[in-house]
């Protein structure tokens, strides 16, 4: 969409003249493409509140397990229903999925900065390329990741005044792409963990800290970095290898000596059901716009309660996963903490779309408006940045 690439919505009409809003992020083209050339001609003519018939209907062929471009489709229409649903009965999204079981949830802050992962990275790769850093330049006072890279420490006292008790940083990420993710020398090691010793110096246990690794290391790299970052006591360390071999996650896990949270590239119960079976993780991350829309999150969730083991939602994409993650992060009872980018919904979330989450003193409440509560903003759709198709035929 427009100045951010990466993001695809799609708008599910209704004769009645009822339309919800679906969201899902990277390939956008692909997923629009599928969308057009498969889900579009299922859909047509059918009822918009068969949710769970549509969902099914379209698993497709291939691409039935996995967050590729026909699951990020079938995501992004799958939230659009629930939107719809939501409208059409007055009641918000939590209150659908049968209510809150918490008013509000404690956020951490991702720490990036306005640009991050906004434009197409190289083939999907994640590397220092999307960080998109604006040297000099930035869109207000929350460039995030220049400030984890230069002083982590006043970056988190700026986190704690606002109430905000979690961080999460990835600087192993710098060295990962010099030795294609197989090794790294003591001195990088040393650079990485000092970081966040600074903020243990800074403001000692207040804040609690996340790390993530972002797929980047092989096994055994991934220990050694997760053994060096023991003495700064991280709240988890996040996707330390590939998900495509769960045993080896499983081993990292046995051989880390920390918290291991994974699960954000995932899709569909069946792989979360892997993960949990065994017993790879101590906590499950989940993305509703990437593992199948709001029906599949909330059965990820309630899977995940079923093996004792908590479930926080992923967010580092766009306004509406924002909102369709905090509704289920009030409504799951294992659900803990939710993740935000105060760069993104203090920036440039608010350039295309209004009604999404408000964060205060620390804590994410969802909108209580009908279906997800957000609406893309007027000037937004109708810019001439925007990459927009309405039929099966054409584009313009």
């Amino acid at each position: 969409m427009g100045t951010v690439p990466n993001l695809c919505h799609v708008l599910v009409h209704t004769d009645e003249g009822v339309t919800g809003l679906g969201e899902t992020f990277l390939g956008a083209a692909a997923v629009e493409a599928w969308i057009h050339e498969s889900a579009a001609p299922y859909l047509l003519d059918q009822d918009p509140l068969r949710i769970e018939q549509h969902w099914q209907g379209l698993k497709g062929f291939v691409g039935m397990n996995s967050s590729g471009a026909e699951n990020r489709g079938r995501s992004a229409i799958d939230i659009a229903l629930w939107d719809l649903f939501g409208k059409v009965t007055g009641l918000p999204l939590y209150q659908l999925l049968g209510g809150k079981v918490r008013d509000s949830i404690a956020v951490y802050n991702t720490c990036a900065g306005y640009y991050y992962a906004r434009d197409i990275p190289i083939a999907g790769e994640v590397s220092t390329r999307n960080w998109q850093l604006q040297d000099g330049e930035t869109s207000g006072p929350y460039e995030d990741m220049r400030a984890f890279l230069d002083h982590p420490g006043e970056l988190a006292e700026d986190l704690l005044a606002q109430g905000i008790t979690g961080m999460k940083m990835w600087p192993f990420d710098l060295w990962s792409a010099a030795s294609d993710g197989h090794y790294i020398n003591s001195a990088d090691l040393e650079r990485g963990v000092e970081l966040f010793q600074q903020i243990r110096d800074k403001v000692g246990t207040q804040m609690d800290i996340m790390v993530d690794l972002h797929t980047n290391w092989d096994l055994p790299t991934a220990i050694r970095i997760a053994r060096a970052l023991r003495e700064v006591a991280p709240a988890w360390i996040e996707d330390p290898i590939r998900t495509d071999d769960i045993g080896a996650l499983r081993d990292f896990r046995v051989n880390a000596g920390l918290p291991v949270v994974a699960g954000e590239t995932l899709a569909t119960r069946w792989s979360y059901r892997d993960l949990l079976n065994q017993r790879a993780v101590d906590v499950v991350m989940c993305d509703p716009v990437w593992a199948g829309g709001v029906s599949e999150a909330r059965r990820v969730g309630a899977m995940c309660e079923a093996y004792q083991t908590p479930v926080t939602m992923h967010d580092c994409n766009g306004p509406v996963q924002f909102a369709v993650a905090t509704h289920l992060s009030v409504h799951l009872p294992n659900a803990y903490v939710q993740e935000s980018v105060r760069a993104y919904y203090t920036g440039w979330y608010l350039q295309i779309a209004e009604g999404f989450p408000a964060v205060s003193a620390g804590r994410v409440s969802p909108p209580s408006t009908p279906g997800h509560g957000v609406g893309l903003r007027e000037d937004s759709v109708n810019g001439a940045a925007l990459r927009r198709r309405s039929d099966l035929s054409s584009t313009r």
